[in-house]
């Protein structure tokens, strides 16, 4: 398990109030079965921070590569069904590995998220036809491909990628900015 999740488990009780088991226990009274939900569950509910209702979520669900015996496996099934995308994963992995420095590649059930102390982006295979790459560049004023994306997200910003092609220097260099932003 990843040294940052392992420690926000262990310090689940100190901060929510809860040890993991708990939270499994309460999220089953209440049938929530959708990371969303839960997550607002968590966060309206019993006042949670994001990122600890949604590594809740995650393990509740089993629906991260932590829980899963087989990393692999979660990218694998990321693009069933969209396997033409699947280049554009590896072009990406393949610029960033270029960058100064090391990076953990943490799979989800259905993004790959990307972390040094904590984590830049996310590479999102989002539709048949669409590939989204997720920013954490917080403060960052969106400009050229890049987008804000919805307040209080997991992501400040965004660019979605259509076509391998637009995989382009300033896709690197927003890529390279929360890269170093998060080291």
């Amino acid at each position: 398990m990843d040294k940052t999740v392992q420690t926000m488990i262990d310090n689940l009780k100190e901060k929510t109030g809860y040890t993991l088991e708990e939270w499994k226990d309460i999220i089953a009274k209440e049938n929530l079965a959708k990371h969303g939900e839960i997550v607002k569950f968590l966060k309206e509910s019993h006042n949670v921070t994001h990122g600890y209702a949604s590594e809740i979520a995650l393990k509740v669900l089993g629906s991260d590569a932590d829980s899963s015996n087989d990393a692999t496996a979660f990218i694998e099934s990321q693009y069933k069904g969209k396997e033409h995308l699947k280049p554009w994963y590896d072009k990406l992995i393949a610029e960033i590995q270029k960058f100064e420095g090391e990076f953990e590649i943490a799979p989800k059930k259905t993004y790959v998220s990307l972390k040094r102390k904590k984590q830049f982006v996310i590479l999102n295979p989002a539709s048949k036809t669409r590939f989204e790459i997720g920013f954490n560049l917080k403060g960052v004023e969106a400009k050229g491909k890049l987008e804000n994306e919805k307040p209080n997200g997991i992501c400040s910003h965004k660019i979605n990628i259509n076509d391998v092609s637009e995989i382009d220097q300033e896709v690197i260099d927003w890529i390279k900015m929360a890269y170093e932003n998060a080291g």
